[in-house]
C-alpha cells in the first residue's frame, strides 16, 4: 500500500518547492502508521489496559479517520489546498517559484516563506534554488529512507 503511495508522490516537487514525496498525507506513511497502530491495539489487547479516563472508541474512531483520508496527489495533480496562491501564480508561468526572477517583488513572498518555513520544521524536504529535480530527488529519497516516520515505507519494500 504505502509503495504505490509514494511512487504516485515520489517525482513531485509544488510550485511551492516542497516535494510530495517527504509529506507523510502524499506518500501513504501516515496511512501505513495507523493501520499499524491500530493492528497493535487489537494483538496486545491494549483497550483492556488503557486508564479508565482514555475513551479507547474514539481513539479506534480517530485511528479509522485517518485511515480513511484521501491521499494527497500533489498540487501538479489537483491535490493540495484548492485556492493555493503560490499555485496559481507560478503554474501561469513556471514550474516551480525557484525559477522565478522577481522573488523580491513577489506577492506570495509571506505565505511561501510560512509555507517553507511550515514543511522544514514537519520533516518534508523543500527545493529552494533551482537545480536538477531528478538529481535533487533522488538524493532526498536516499534520505528519506532513514527518517522517521517515512522510513516504513521502505520497509514495506524490503
Amino acid at each position: 500500500m504505502g509503495d504505490e503511495s509514494f511512487e504516485g508522490v515520489r517525482g513531485q516537487i509544488g510550485y511551492c518547492g516542497i516535494w510530495c514525496g517527504s509529506c507523510v498525507v502524499g506518500n501513504g506513511a501516515l496511512r501505513e502508521l495507523t493501520r499499524r497502530y491500530e493492528e497493535l491495539v487489537r494483538a496486545y489487547g491494549l483497550e483492556g489496559w488503557a486508564p479508565g479516563n482514555f475513551d479507547f472508541g474514539e481513539f479506534k474512531k480517530g485511528l479509522m479517520s485517518i485511515q480513511a483520508m484521501p491521499l494527497c496527489s500533489g498540487c501538479r495533480r489537483g491535490g493540495g489546498r484548492d485556492s493555493c496562491e503560490i499555485r496559481a501564480c507560478a503554474s501561469r508561468r513556471l514550474k516551480g517559484c525557484t525559477e522565478c526572477g522577481m522573488p523580491d517583488n513577489c506577492e506570495n513572498l509571506e505565505l511561501l516563506l510560512k509555507m517553507r518555513a511550515g514543511a522544514v520544521e514537519a520533516g518534508l524536504m523543500v527545493k529552494n534554488e533551482n537545480v536538477d529535480q531528478g538529481e535533487l530527488i533522488e538524493r532526498w529519497t536516499s534520505e528519506l529512507r532513514g527518517k522517521w516516520p517515512s522510513r516504513i515505507l521502505f520497509q514495506i519494500r524490503e
